[in-house]
């Protein structure tokens, strides 16, 4: 292979590497995870009920800007399933936000993106998740349904000061988050391009070993038929065209070794083609990604 094509193979080839990404991120703030589309990051710590707010400055470094008291959910653990008083543990999305609520819930709310496809998964149910405020004429206790409440002063400083678009929430059970280190996210990132590389150059064998005895995509659509399904769009081997931007890894707490990985994706083959969002959950084990859910 000659001329463009080539050298667009020998680019994708290195962005496989692992060593290639260990030198991009050695600059790079990481205490988050690789973040190219959020400016803000807020984190929910329930064991210490704050919510705190962390603003991309100039130097592409989350500093702390706000740290507010927060009520979370009345039970401990994990959300399971609807009604059982818990608030969330994970990594989500400010879907909208709502003006007019009822007053129990203060001026406003911000809508989260629970349950999210991790969530669904791993068979969780419930919905209805928000940040909201404190009732405007009442007393409240020092819990929510499952919600994070913060004070109504804070929820309207948090509406002046958010870009919801550009707003990822996590919430941890745990005082500290756990960072991540350098070397297990340049191993996340060369294999997320490796597994774009099996999938660009038409190698089956290569594409399905990414993928875990235990996939299940967003559908319900399980291994077996998945594979089934790959088996017949590679044998086509047509030329393909695919493009990541605004990507982002993000180490999922208090699941080890996991990650949810965010991105616009930009595909088009000789029949088919396809611009929007795609998000994986995957497990790095022993420095390979084994990709568990897919949408």
């Amino acid at each position: 292979m000659h001329g463009i094509d080539g050298l667009e193979k020998k680019l994708d080839q290195e962005l496989s590497k692992q060593n290639y990404w260990e030198n991009y991120l050695r600059n790079i703030d990481t205490k988050f995870g690789y973040i190219e589309s959020y400016t803000n990051i807020l984190t929910c710590n329930k064991s210490k009920s704050d919510l705190l707010v962390y603003v991309k400055d100039a130097n592409n470094s989350y500093v702390l800007q706000k740290d507010y008291n927060a009520f979370t959910g009345k039970m401990k653990g994990d959300k399971k399933t609807e009604g059982d008083l818990r608030t969330p543990i994970g990594v989500y999305d400010l879907v909208k936000k709502v003006s007019h609520v009822n007053k129990f819930y203060g001026p406003l709310a911000f809508v989260t993106s629970y349950p999210n496809i991790y969530d669904r998964y791993q068979g969780k149910t419930g919905q209805g998740i928000w940040i909201h405020g404190v009732p405007t004429d009442e007393k409240r206790d020092s819990f929510t349904k499952g919600c994070i409440a913060i004070g109504n002063k804070c929820i309207r400083s948090l509406n002046n000061e958010l870009d919801i678009k550009k707003t990822l929430l996590i919430i941890n059970a745990q005082s500290n988050y756990k960072k991540v280190s350098k070397v297990e996210l340049a191993k996340v990132l060369s294999q997320l391009y490796a597994w774009r590389y099996a999938w660009k150059y038409n190698n089956l064998q290569d594409y399905l070993n990414f993928y875990s005895p235990d996939f299940i995509r967003f559908d319900g659509m399980k291994i077996k038929r998945f594979k089934r399904y790959k088996k017949r769009i590679f044998a086509k081997n047509e030329s393909k065209s695919i493009i990541f931007k605004q990507l982002n890894v993000v180490p999922y707490p208090m699941h080890k070794n996991t990650f949810k990985v965010m991105f616009n994706e930009f595909y088009k083959s000789n029949s088919f083609t396809f611009t929007g969002k795609k998000t994986l959950i995957m497990k790095l084990e022993n420095s390979k990604i084994k990709i568990i859910t897919e949408k």
